[in-house]
């Protein structure tokens, strides 16, 4: 265990390469947020988590269970998922959108589509804190950590402009 990385991991140098050609500007491994997330997106207001779906049990066929040592094994496992669930608590807490990838979605088959999603979640975030804080009546907000975003129930209700009244004619 001693040799596994916990910086600066190939997933981890996928991801930050992508959002650094994409124009987007991060810090990463901030200690002074909890958890030390990989990738801090201040502008956006959202940290990155890459988990490795071995030690953080992600439910592929990487996350699967040692065959030795099973007990050892299911006790750090699950305390590695309950510590991921109070650090997303706590960012929740403070304010921060959190976003998990997957080791698994950076795989070459997967991973433009897993890329094009974490640009379309950080454009997300980054209009979302110009929106009210409040959700309107047409909006439904989701609380999972990547679903955090809102989404529309009714989109036949929302209209861009309202219609030019009959009796006047359109130049």
């Amino acid at each position: 265990m001693s040799r596994i990385r916990s910086k600066n991991t190939k997933p981890e140098l996928l991801v930050r390469r992508f959002l650094f050609a994409n124009g987007y500007r991060y810090r990463i491994n901030v200690k002074s947020l909890p958890g030390t997330p990989d990738i801090v997106l201040k502008k956006y207001h959202t940290v990155i988590f890459i988990h490795g779906c071995f030690w953080h049990r992600h439910e592929c066929l990487r996350g699967k269970m040692p065959k030795t040592h099973t007990q050892f094994w299911e006790k750090k496992f699950t305390r590695n998922q309950e510590r991921d669930l109070e650090v997303r608590n706590q960012l929740k807490m403070m304010g921060w959108n959190t976003l998990i990838i997957w080791e698994c979605q950076l795989k070459p088959s997967r991973r433009a589509q897993t890329l094009e999603e974490i640009n379309y979640w950080l454009n997300e975030a980054y209009l979302n804190q110009f929106r009210n804080d409040s959700p309107t009546p047409h909006r439904k907000v989701l609380h999972s950590s990547r679903e955090i975003y809102n989404q529309e129930e009714d989109s036949e209700s929302l209209l861009a402009a309202e219609d030019f009244p009959e009796e006047e004619p359109i130049i």
